[in-house]
């Protein structure tokens, strides 16, 4: 009996209810949804810091390419112009040895057994050691998960594989097949210290860009002078081009390009993130419909010239909001906005325009 009335003094253990169950689970609920945004951020931040550091080792690479040989590197090895300053294109951009920029910049990067691993007596395509499939963590961006990444195509790699990477130079404020107007690294012309006219800190050498897990979207392939690939151009179109070819060469000629106002009105810039009429202009676009649901629309280069699609150009992209990193000729990076003014980049781009525009350092 003493045992029984124990017993039935002892509290009673009450569960929790099914409503308070509930708001618990709403609680932590709204919690890690104001937790989560914020978590995602600091995490892009430290992605967007890492991604600026590879631009400031490639800017600083770049300076030492230049110490130890008197010249920037080439931004592509091809076979000699054919026609220089003629009506028609001038650069063949799949000629020659093809090789881009990057490979030359490697030893500087410190990757000198990579550069090694390349035969400079045979074209880019017929590597006996295939140094070109590899992925290098240093031109490899977090924010776009390129790491693992291929270009491969029956036609333009002859099946060879191709490492992707984040990094591409400018070459020029127009197209990457029309080099004439100078950017930070050109090819077919030695390029010195002197020749940039509008100073290192006011001159854009590289930007980031984004790859596709699609294998025949040559966008990010690092060892490829393409559009895209390794290499930018920004599309500005110079006084009178495609109107009066006369005056098109005499511009082209001149010191410091002139240009027209149309390319910005018409949307043709290749502007950060671009995404209105001038597209991202390959070799080969596969999939256009999962390009721009991706946010990187493209189109397929005409070589015959039938169409308006016979240019060569690609804008500069990334996974981070708003804009994309940079780095400048003296080694100075910055971010540069997806609205950023389109004349003030196209100075930018061009090295000896006569224009030194600043942006934030």
């Amino acid at each position: 009996m003493f045992c029984q009335q124990r017993f039935n003094q002892l509290p009673s253990q009450r569960g929790f209810t099914l409503v308070e169950l509930l708001v618990v689970i709403s609680i932590i609920a709204i919690l890690v949804a104001l937790l989560l945004p914020a978590v995602q951020a600091a995490r892009e931040a430290s992605r967007r810091i890492e991604c600026l550091n590879h631009l400031k080792q490639l800017g600083l690479a770049v300076q030492n390419y230049q110490s130890t040989h008197s010249i920037y590197p080439a931004s592509a090895i091809l076979a000699p112009l054919q026609r220089p300053f003629s009506e028609e294109k001038t650069l063949d951009l799949r000629s020659g040895k093809t090789f881009s920029w990057a490979i030359l910049i490697l030893p500087q990067l410190e990757h000198q057994a990579l550069h090694t691993a390349f035969d400079f007596n045979r074209s880019v395509f017929a590597q006996p050691n295939e140094p070109q499939e590899k992925n290098i963590s240093s031109l490899l961006c977090p924010s776009d998960s390129g790491n693992g990444r291929y270009f491969q195509h029956p036609e333009f790699t002859f099946d060879k594989r191709f490492g992707k990477g984040n990094y591409a130079a400018f070459v020029g404020p127009f197209h990457n097949d029309e080099q004439r107007f100078r950017g930070a690294l050109t090819t077919g012309r030695t390029q010195r210290p002197s020749h940039i006219r509008d100073g290192l800190s006011n001159s854009l050498l590289m930007s980031e860009v984004r790859t596709r897990k699609h294998v025949r979207d040559q966008r990010g392939t690092w060892a490829l002078p393409w559009a895209g690939a390794s290499s930018l151009t920004f599309d500005m179109h110079p006084v009178d081009f495609g109107l009066d070819w006369e005056k098109y060469h005499e511009n082209l000629n001149r010191e410091n390009p002139v240009y027209i106002a149309d390319s910005v009105s018409l949307g043709l810039t290749q502007t950060p993130n671009a995404f209105g009429v001038t597209q991202d202009m390959l070799y080969d676009c596969p999939d256009m419909a999962a390009s721009q649901l991706d946010g990187m629309p493209c189109g397929i280069y005409d070589a015959d010239q039938i169409s308006f699609l016979h240019y060569l150009s690609a804008a500069p992209r990334s996974q981070h909001p708003g804009g994309v990193n940079v780095v400048f000729l003296d080694g100075h990076t910055s971010f540069l906005t997806d609205d950023v003014d389109e004349f003030a980049m196209a100075y930018l781009v061009c090295i000896n325009d006569g224009v030194s525009v600043e942006i934030g350092k």
